[in-house]
């Protein structure tokens, strides 16, 4: 179980952290410099960086396991003890994985530094938060329900990414790009994503019932 007083879990926790912040600040680096490539400015570099549910989901997971280390554990155990942050974190990162190599990998080929970045937020980092949900398990199993509960995060996101696309004419993936598939299209595939969240939702449920037992 998860405790503020194991020290394994204090130093997989940072580990953790240190890896998710190391992934986005690079990417970040890496759009700011591609948008002054391009003869754009920082502000549309920043713009694009955040459009992509990868890079926010990489730093939700970066906050929630930098928060113990800020807050102090006792504060931050009034939150994450719950385990619901941190499930959904978790749920989060491992469809980015799962995404990712389903639907994505084939789409381009990234070089140098963005090869590191794709990989760090795509397979380690989600790999690393998995294997931390397994070894330190939060100290309040979830309810089965907290898969659906979770879901708020990625439909909260599909709302931004459609707003947002229709302000910029520009959609961060192919399979929500409301100008070439229409929205019929859009909200079918969403919804097959939606699908897929909350059966790894309560995957990641089941895994930490399994280990508090």
């Amino acid at each position: 179980m998860e405790t503020r007083n194991d020290p394994r879990a204090r130093r997989a926790s940072a580990a953790v952290a240190a890896l998710a912040w190391f992934g986005v600040l690079l990417q970040l680096w890496l759009s700011l410099r591609l948008a002054q490539h391009n003869g754009k400015s920082a502000f549309d570099g920043l713009i694009a960086f955040l459009g992509y549910f990868t890079v926010l989901t990489n730093g939700f997971v970066a906050l929630v396991f930098s928060l113990p280390f800020v807050l102090g554990h006792a504060r931050s155990d009034r939150w994450l003890g719950t385990g619901q942050p941190r499930g959904c974190a978790t749920t989060a990162i491992v469809m980015v994985g799962l995404a990712y190599h389903v639907l994505l990998r084939n789409v381009w080929a990234p070089e140098g530094w963005q090869w590191v970045a794709d990989i760090s937020l795509h397979y380690t980092t989600p790999l690393m938060v998995l294997g931390h949900w397994i070894a330190f398990p939060p100290a309040r199993v979830p309810a089965p329900r907290s898969a659906l509960i979770w879901c708020a995060y990625p439909v909260a996101y599909l709302l931004y990414a459609l707003v947002r696309g229709e302000l910029l004419g520009a959609y961060p993936y192919h399979f929500i790009d409301v100008a070439a598939l229409g929205y019929t299209k859009v909200l079918i595939n969403s919804l097959w994503l939606l699908l897929g969240f909350v059966v790894v939702g309560s995957m990641i449920v089941r895994l930490a019932a399994w280990r508090g037992r």
